[in-house]
């Protein structure tokens, strides 16, 4: 359960809990933190937020560090991550009905780079369950500060043909609209069929116009405007990019994520599990990553938003996610890798940048 220890213990743990199956020990982490959670048991893992505050998007971050979706696909642990000290919190990715994701195993750690390779298929509880526990979570109660902020990543589901997945994507806004700070579309899994062929001109152009006409609707049903975010992938061309860039702005999409996790393998070549099938996270996409946020940053010009994340696993890796261009930055695999501590190293590390 390597979240649940204290920093100083964590390099001395690492090992022995290396030696669970990757998912289990995922498993184990999730259902400890949701059960200590919002009791005297979270103080083995809580920690001050760093101030670091930004407005972006209309949003009000009260520091530039965030959890990347994936961690949490059920939204169980939302006060867990609060209590560790993160600016926002994205949860998800979460498809309109429950789906067990793809077969096991499928999630392999690379420590040599502190990387993982998952083909985990957005295995989740489905939206019903998703909200429920999204409205259960206590954190922004906490009046005493400015609240952490939530994103929630929606997706389709495998059974749904491609040709239909925009129905997949405003079921699930519809659903998570009324308690989002900001909702992210994610068409950069590589590990849901055909997905990543939502971000080619066409067909990102279908969906985000769907998706615009919906938040309009949406946005006049709960009498607020939440912001749209789109999660992209790093395995692309730079003149992919460019055609993404102007779609955003077409759309008036509210920002981008950069990145996804990778399907290239030079980086990790001759390791083991190096060529499992499913998306590269950790160190080796960081390089990918970075170039995309830089692409992303020339296209779109200073005013849009960019959430940078991918091989973020020290406090200089954060620095450099700004440095490329991006306004926030979020982590996933990095808290694997070095623990809780990583939070405020990374979140220390960007209030000195943004200084």
């Amino acid at each position: 359960m390597p979240l649940l220890l204290p920093s100083s213990l964590y390099t001395l743990a690492r090992p022995f809990l290396f030696g669970f199956d990757p998912e289990h020990a995922h498993e184990l982490t999730l259902d400890a933190l949701a059960r200590t959670q919002n009791t005297p048991l979270a103080c083995a893992y809580a920690a001050p937020r760093v101030e670091d505050r930004l407005t972006l998007a209309g949003l009000h971050f009260p520091n530039r560090l965030g959890l990347a979706a994936g961690l949490d696909k059920n939204a169980r642990c939302i006060d867990a991550f609060a209590a560790m000290g993160f600016g926002f919190v994205e949860v998800g990715t979460v498809t309109p009905k429950a789906q067990p994701g793809n077969p096991k195993p499928r999630m392999f750690r690379l420590p040599q780079r502190d990387a993982l390779i998952n083909r985990l298929g957005f295995n989740n509880e489905g939206l019903e369950a998703f909200v429920a526990n999204v409205q259960r979570a206590r954190f922004r109660r906490d009046v005493a500060r400015a609240p952490m902020l939530l994103g929630l990543n929606i997706g389709k589901n495998a059974a749904t043909p491609i040709e239909r997945a925009v129905d997949d994507y405003l079921i699930c806004l519809d659903g998570v609209y009324p308690h989002a700070d900001y909702v992210t579309i994610n068409i950069s899994s590589p590990n849901t069929a055909n997905l990543r062929s939502l971000q080619s001109d066409e067909a990102l152009d279908a969906l985000l116009g769907a998706v615009a006409d919906k938040r309009e609707a949406l946005a006049r049903r709960h009498s607020k405007r939440v912001p749209l975010f789109v999660k992209i992938a790093p395995d692309l061309e730079e003149a992919q990019v460019q055609v993404i860039a102007a779609t955003l702005r077409r759309h008036g999409m509210d920002g981008v994520i950069a990145t996804n996790t990778t399907l290239s393998r030079e980086a990790v070549a001759g390791l083991p599990h190096a060529q499992e099938t499913g998306g590269l996270s950790g160190a080796p996409v960081r390089e990918a990553s970075n170039r995309v946020i830089s692409q992303l940053r020339s296209a779109l010009g200073a005013d849009f938003p960019i959430i940078g994340v991918g091989g973020v696993l020290s406090g200089a890796d954060a620095e450099a996610k700004i440095e490329a261009g991006a306004d926030l930055v979020q982590i996933y695999t990095g808290l694997i890798y070095k623990g809780p501590a990583l939070v405020r190293e990374a979140a220390q590390a960007l209030r000195r940048r943004g200084r």
